[in-house]
């Protein structure tokens, strides 16, 4: 592994110019072709990695770095999925082994990595906001040759903020803008909605792209009319536009000049066509249809979405690699919230699920396949997400609106304003909660517990093990709950039965799991479960810790607080989310409210943003993983090891 062979044209690119002073046109098929080999070689042997998104812009990626003058004229990806083959001919190909591994390349463009990120992504439909402002300050410096170029997936077009941005760009006619419109009818799941809809009829309709062809090899013929053939062009395709496809075009509705749909897997038609927009000046659309996965025969034939990030697979055969536990192994935390929430809409008819373009990635699609009529998938659109909800409750009933813990902080306003204010009972669960691993700082859940607990009327909780997770749900959908967030993280529980009887909890309620003497451990969510290991390990040397499981950061339970602070004058916070403001931080408040004093160490994601690594290496980095945990608590107790080995054996 990491030894991996470029085919031969792919071995002398080392940057984009390589590729504009070595190649030919009629070259560029076979650099595609070698490019996608080598991402399928890389990403089968590596796993841990997005597949399919980067596959299916492989010519197009080719094409803009070969028409584009890279990296002065400024390529913006949007979201970063596919951005694989942009890296690998971006002075990254010998490293791209160590793609989403700690202390590798980011999975996702970055600005420190590489002066061709021009824009750090990982969150969708930033591009086109991204690119118009670099156009506007181009055009404000003067600098009227510089190109800029936002590649878009059509999932992602779904946001408000690529209206947004799209509407500002219809008013910048002097921008030079061009926005390539990545259309493959996904995002992870299959898109949905309206614009998906749209999208098809232009792709289908085989009379508008019959005649539309046919009008341009007339113009071809007439070109000897100078402007005035480009004029009737302009004309005749609007018309066609508007007449053939029965409704005007949305994208030249916002002042864009809209050039497609092509064939986005022609690399050479790509590379012409866009050798022809450079010379068009203000915003222009070039809609391109693609293939998820193309090339790549067991991806273009398979589920789409298994192969957006399938892990390590045979590429001989397709056969993805996967370890069978030699026992049962506890479920994932999405799984049960998928089967939890189908088993109480049965009993309870009032609650529905919503989900922004995620459902089997957050397990609602289990809701969906049983109950269509009560789960929505609205698409990428988070803000959309929390005031349909809100909406949804205040004719009573009980929407579940489950988003990932760092795309819910693109709803915020929504949460305060929509949802709280009203006192709605929204239920929020907050999937990917805490650290998630190799998707890094831009997919940390690190936030929620501090900016959902400073919400009035929020009740904020997080399970330690699947059996609370069950009970809290049940919980939040009793009668006149108000706004409620459940947040859990990325990956398995600990409980291989976890089928519980569910019951309600009273809110604002903790628990002690253990007894001790010297010190109390305070944790809230699955962390609990590391600090339980150890404790045990703690007890071997007689250090007696006393551990309570907050399970509610608001309200916080005052009467367990109250005995903790009375008993203890060392104690331990730890929480998978930020230090500032967290659940460390509300517990200092409480002892500041009623004048306690004690020790109080807090263990949480400090304040810098941490990037890709395993959730274990993270949460080591900060020092609560076990033995950050074992060493932190040796410490406060002022424990000497008999030998001092003993410690670094303990600590790693």
């Amino acid at each position: 592994m990491g030894d991996y062979k470029a085919g031969p044209f792919l071995e002398q690119i080392e940057f984009p110019k390589d590729l504009r002073e070595k190649f030919s046109f009629e070259d560029l098929p076979q650099v595609s072709d070698e490019l996608r080999q080598y991402i399928v070689d890389v990403i089968s042997e590596i796993g841990n990695s997005h597949f399919g998104a980067s596959l299916g812009v492989v010519e197009l990626t080719v094409a803009l770095h070969y028409v584009f003058n890279t990296p002065d004229d400024q390529l913006v990806w949007d979201v970063g999925h596919q951005a694989y083959g942009h890296k690998i001919l971006t002075g990254r190909r010998d490293v791209f082994h160590t793609n989403r591994l700690k202390g590798g390349i980011s999975g996702f463009p970055k600005r420190s990595e590489s002066e061709y990120d021009t824009f750090g992504v990982g969150h969708s439909s930033t591009s086109i906001s991204a690119a118009l402002g670099m156009a506007v300050a181009s055009k404000y410096k003067e600098e009227k040759n510089r190109q800029h170029i936002a590649v878009i997936g059509d999932g992602a077009m779904t946001a408000g903020l690529a209206f947004e941005g799209m509407n500002h760009a219809g008013f910048e006619k002097d921008a030079n803008l061009l926005v390539v419109l990545n259309d493959n009818c996904m995002s992870i799941d299959p898109n949905v909605g309206a614009l998906k809809e749209y999208l098809t009829d232009i792709t289908t309709s085989h009379t508008y792209n019959k005649v539309k062809d046919e009008v341009w090899k007339l113009l071809g013929k007439i070109s000897k009319f100078g402007p005035d053939a480009q004029t009737i062009g302009s004309k005749i395709s609007t018309a066609l536009k508007s007449g053939l496809l029965k409704n005007s075009n949305l994208f030249e509705s916002l002042n864009f000049r809209y050039f497609g749909p092509v064939d986005g897997h022609d690399v050479i038609g790509l590379a012409k066509i866009m050798e022809d927009l450079k010379d068009i000046p203000g915003p222009k659309l070039l809609h391109c249809i693609t293939t998820k996965g193309k090339g790549y025969k067991f991806s273009e034939e398979g589920n789409p979405t298994k192969w957006h990030a399938p892990g390590i697979f045979n590429k001989e055969t397709g056969e993805i690699v996967k370890i069978v536990p030699k026992s049962p192994e506890p479920p994932r935390y999405q799984d049960v919230f998928g089967h939890t929430i189908v088993e109480l809409a049965e009993k309870n008819e009032k609650i529905m699920g919503v989900t922004p373009a995620m459902p089997s990635g957050c397990s609602l699609n289990i809701m969906m396949e049983a109950m269509p009529t009560r789960s929505f998938d609205v698409g990428i659109a988070e803000q959309h997400a929390v005031t349909f909800s809100a909406g949804l409750a205040t004719q009573g009933l009980v929407p579940f609106c489950n988003i990932y813990s760092s795309f819910m902080q693109r709803a915020y306003d929504q949460v305060l304003h929509d949802v709280a204010i009203q006192n709605l009972n929204v239920v929020f669960c907050l999937d990917r909660a805490g650290f998630v691993g190799a998707d890094g700082a831009t997919h940390h859940g690190a936030y929620d517990l501090a900016y959902m607990r400073s919400i009035p009327n929020m009740i904020v909780s997080s399970p330690m093990n699947e059996a609370e997770m069950r009970d809290l749900m049940f919980t939040a959908q009793q009668e006149n709950m108000g706004p409620f967030t459940i947040r859990y993280p990325r990956g398995n529980g600990v409980m291989t039965e976890w089928k519980t009887t569910m019951k309600a909890i009273k809110v604002g309620t903790g628990r002690k799991v253990t007894s001790g003497s010297d010190l109390a451990i305070l944790s809230i969510g699955h962390i609990g479960n590391t600090a339980q290991d150890a404790i045990a390990e703690l007890a071997k040397d007689g250090i007696s810790v006393a551990h309570y499981d907050l399970r509610f950061v608001k309200p916080l339970d005052h009467l367990m607080l109250h005995e903790i602070f009375t008993k203890f004058d060392k104690v331990i916070t730890i929480e998978d989310g930020c230090l500032m403001g967290g659940m460390g931080s509300s517990i200092l408040e409480f002892m500041a409210d009623h004048k306690y004093k004690a020790d109080v160490i807090r263990l949480g994601i400090p304040d810098k943003y941490l990037h890709h690594g395993t959730q274990e290496q993270l949460y080591a980095a900060c020092g609560y993983d076990k033995f950050g945990i074992i060493s932190t608590v040796k410490s406060a107790v002022n424990f000497v090891a008999k030998d001092q080995s003993e410690i670094k054996n303990n600590v790693g």
